[in-house]
């Protein structure tokens, strides 16, 4: 069907956009990675299921953070799904903090799956992936992963991110 109306070209306003993004709730998530020693992470609400066969997630990442390009780079990443209980990990991951880098993981439980990405003890569930593709959309990493092993932890309220704030459900 095609439309009756002609349809103004001019791009939708970013700052619009964004403030009318606020208003969805997102789950918030800790994405990381790993190579060697060295260790990166940031915070996402972008994060949904792809396919159960094979098992796949999209993440999405800002193209121009450190973390993100290191994800590219190496390769696996761990998806955590954040209780409300870890809101201080989403704001050091946030980069809400002075800490960056390695000097984020400092103050939580780590351990590690298949891949070697770093995963959060307390995380909800613990997604550990290959990559299967990035691509730059805009400003972002439309990142593809194949979950590998999962990891299931306790029954908590769930953190969201809504309206710029975080909140438990």
């Amino acid at each position: 069907m095609r439309p009756t109306e002609a349809v103004d070209p001019s791009p939708f306003d970013a700052g619009r956009f964004r403030e009318a993004m606020s208003r969805v709730p997102g789950a918030v998530h800790v994405v990381t990675t790993r190579a060697g020693a060295s260790r990166a992470g940031f915070t996402a609400t972008a994060v949904t299921a792809v396919s159960d066969h094979p098992p796949t997630l999209l993440v999405c990442a800002n193209a121009g953070s450190e973390s993100a390009q290191a994800l590219v780079r190496n390769g696996i990443f761990c998806v955590n799904a954040l209780s409300w209980e870890d809101e201080p990990v989403a704001s050091v991951f946030a980069g809400r903090t002075e800490l960056r880098g390695d000097a984020r993981f400092g103050q939580n439980r780590w351990s590690t799956l298949a891949t070697g990405a770093p995963v959060l003890e307390t995380a909800l569930v613990s997604f550990d992936c290959r990559l299967l593709s990035a691509d730059v959309v805009g400003t972002h990493h439309v990142v593809i992963g194949e979950v590998v092993e999962a990891r299931v932890g306790r029954h908590a309220r769930a953190l969201v991110y809504r309206e710029r704030a975080f909140h438990g459900v």
